[in-house]
């Protein structure tokens, strides 16, 4: 497993070189102790959601949410919506059938964001991970505390002839549903 940074890449490929078929991308979080305690001891929990943006050039192709579950394709599916980061282990996953992805793909963004508006300074222990078709991760990055954002752009993945290779951003962005904030979005492609 590789901890990735901000500026990372990677290759999505075996290690002959041939392409990975299958991605999970997991989402993990917690809310922060006390977060919110000013307005009372009924603060919302905290919903963050994973998503996944297809792009053909510049051009918006289609995206896999809580509101959208799979791509048209058929190659990228949302397991589905936690709204509270509540228990172990991934609390939401996207995976992606790179073989189906239409031709025309060339880039997909892998974007957290808070449905609530809550800035993630609201969390902790927060992560996005990739595993492999056999569940073994691949790669993790860690969320560091106090991004004062409500969305969290984690990676791309590009074309890179036959396989892909995941381009890490690492960058906090206000962004709470991807539907919304498309013009945002635009500019990781």
């Amino acid at each position: 497993m590789i901890e990735l940074n901000r500026g990372d890449e990677l290759a999505l490929t075996h290690d002959d070189g041939t392409s990975l078929d299958r991605l999970t991308m997991g989402l993990g979080w917690d809310k922060r102790t006390g977060a919110g305690a000013l307005s009372g001891s009924n603060t919302p929990d905290v919903d963050l959601d994973a998503s996944a943006i297809q792009y053909a050039g510049d051009q918006l192709f289609d995206l896999a949410f809580f509101n959208h579950l799979e791509t048209r394709d058929g190659s990228v599916l949302h397991l589905g919506d936690n709204i509270s980061g509540r228990g172990e282990g991934d609390d939401e996953q996207i995976t992606v059938d790179l073989a189906k992805v239409y031709p025309r793909v060339d880039t997909m963004l892998f974007l957290v964001s808070s449905y609530q508006g809550h800035s993630l300074e609201w969390v902790r222990n927060a992560y996005c991970r990739l595993s492999g078709a056999d569940g073994v991760e691949i790669a993790r990055f860690t969320l560091t505390e106090g991004v004062p954002r409500t969305g969290f752009m984690f990676a791309k993945m590009v074309r890179d002839g036959e396989t892909w290779r995941l381009k890490v951003i690492g960058q906090g962005i206000s962004v709470s549903v991807p539907t919304e904030s498309l013009d945002v979005l635009k500019r990781f492609v």
